[in-house]
């Protein structure tokens, strides 16, 4: 099921984005076979195979890529695969005699995806670094957070996932569009600087045109504004506020026994604290479910703030099976959804190696090929 049927990726494991731009081709019916180094584990935070959802829909098969053997079978995967992924540092694949030069020379419709912080090229190509520095460099981390605590890092939805993974998914499915027109492969260099910078599009515009200030907290969208922030209740949980608009707005004040007269205009920035003190006094009286009860009728663009424990059981949430539990798991469905060949979640992630055999097997190895391999120590399941 899913739109990318047919489609077949080798990924070489990897942490953060990489494995979430090949879990989102996986979620769209994609067949992704993840390479993991033989004996080892796939990097990144220990947690129970099962729940690493940055590994569900795909197989996992073991190779040893320090041996000539190893990375001849990954070749052979590479040659009957239409895409491929890495997010090695610069020079990483090429070493092992798995760079684009090495894989395109024996399949060259192939799209090979790199997955990487800095590019795979400037200055900083080769530095180490986390979401955390690539936001940092891209004028992200400065414009989040408070005027009194500094930059708040976003977790890393920013560089990892947004301008990372998705990014990538992105290049390789338009990589893919153009191979089938001119019949020939290509690399598509992922950067987390790169892809950063594009989620900042909007605001570089502001910006440009003087309406985006450089201070944290002085901007419509970053936490200044009253009628667009969040605000704790009387038992401690918190809400949303996003009436921007006046046909929002209008109704929120009226809902919570304001006047426009009361509060100024809410266009005036040097009122916006003292509007900010009325709010947050106002919203620290009832209960997050109170508020709830009393604001949901109005359409006024509220909203609970849930924690992950929460948002499942929420009933927008419920009834559009936007978290599904699959196979003992809840985690989030596939996204985007499609009218005709929607896509389903495959497996639920298997350690490292666990379909070594039968993944080789359907992929073109013979069974005396896999004993050798495997009396070889080549391959581990």
């Amino acid at each position: 099921m899913g739109p990318l049927k047919g489609l077949k990726v080798v990924e070489f494991a990897g942490i953060g984005p990489g494995p979430f731009a090949a879990t989102m081709l996986a979620d769209m019916g994609a067949e992704v076979v993840r390479i993991d180094r033989k004996g080892g584990v796939t990097p990144g935070i220990p947690i129970p195979p099962e729940t690493n959802l940055l590994a569900r829909g795909r197989r996992s098969v073991g190779l040893d890529l320090k041996n000539p053997q190893g990375i001849e079978a990954a070749l052979r995967l590479i040659d009957q695969a239409d895409a491929l992924i890495e997010g090695f540092r610069p020079g990483v694949m090429e070493r092992l005699s798995l760079g684009p030069d090495d894989c395109l020379a024996r399949n060259p419709t192939l799209v090979y995806g790199r997955m990487t912080g800095w590019g795979q090229d400037g200055p900083l190509a080769k530095a180490a670094g986390h979401d955390i520095n690539y936001i940092s460099l891209t004028g992200v981390l400065a414009a989040v957070g408070k005027t009194e605590t500094g930059p708040i890092p976003p977790l890393n939805l920013v560089g990892d996932f947004g301008g990372g993974g998705m990014l990538l998914s992105f290049g390789l499915l338009a990589a893919l569009w153009e191979a089938q027109r001119s019949g020939k492969g290509q690399v598509v260099d992922a950067a987390m600087t790169d892809g950063s910078a594009m989620l900042m599009a909007a605001f570089f515009g502001r910006f440009n045109a003087g309406a985006w200030s450089l201070e944290r907290e002085d901007n419509l969208l970053d936490g200044a504004a009253p009628f667009y922030n969040t605000y704790e209740c009387a038992d401690g949980k918190w809400i949303s506020i996003g009436a921007l608009e006046p046909q929002f707005y209008d109704p929120l004040i009226k809902a919570l026994g304001l006047t426009e007269d009361e509060l100024g205009d809410r266009w005036d920035k040097s009122l916006w604290p003292r509007q900010q003190q009325i709010f947050t006094a106002l919203f620290l009286q009832k209960s997050r479910q109170d508020w709830c009860s009393l604001m949901e009728p109005y359409d006024v663009c509220f909203t609970p703030i849930l924690d992950m424990g929460e948002a499942p059981d929420h009933p927008h949430n419920t009834a559009r099976g936007t978290y599904v539990t699959h196979d003992g798991v809840q985690q989030p469905a596939p996204a985007p959804r499609f009218s005709r060949t929607q896509a389903e979640l495959g497996r639920n992630a298997s350690a490292p190696g666990t379909d070594t055999h039968q993944t080789l097997s359907d992929w073109g190895f013979s069974k005396e090929e896999l004993e050798g391999l495997c009396e070889e120590g080549v391959i581990h399941e």
